[in-house]
């Protein structure tokens, strides 16, 4: 298996507010809506999309319910630290929880933290060590 990911798929308890927060909040553009699923354009990268919670759960064969840090965390790395907090504000305005507000991080970086309104963890971060950074823009 290669260190490789086609698809990231989150599981969303309510399909118009998350339609809401990344269509008019965070200003992202659907390039699919199948009615249970949603992906939106990805200028390259691995594609992003949700699906109705019970839905996803039944299709991968667990149960809907649980609450808690998931343990997945989604990375979103830019060119410097003001883009940091353009986006961390762009967040916010969307109605996103701010979790960790962009400050300096330990390792040397620069980044912040956000809830979507399912709970998903946006971390949004700037590093100037090394130019092979995975930029999201």
């Amino acid at each position: 298996m290669k260190a490789h990911v086609s698809s990231l798929l989150l599981a969303v308890r309510d399909m118009d507010r998350a339609k809401q927060f990344y269509l008019e909040g965070l200003g992202w553009k659907v390039k699919n809506d199948y009615g249970i699923s949603v992906f939106f354009e990805s200028d390259g990268a691995s594609p992003v999309g949700f699906y109705g919670r019970e839905g996803l759960a039944e299709q991968v064969g667990t149960e809907a319910g649980g609450s808690g840090f998931s343990g997945l965390v989604l990375t979103y790395v830019v060119r410097s630290e003001a883009r940091v907090d353009e986006v961390m504000a762009e967040a916010q305005k969307a109605g996103a929880q701010i979790l960790k507000p962009a400050g300096a991080l330990p390792w040397g970086g620069y980044g912040g933290t956000f809830a979507d309104p399912d709970g998903y963890i946006w971390s949004v971060g700037y590093s100037a060590k090394g130019a092979d950074q995975p930029y999201a823009e």
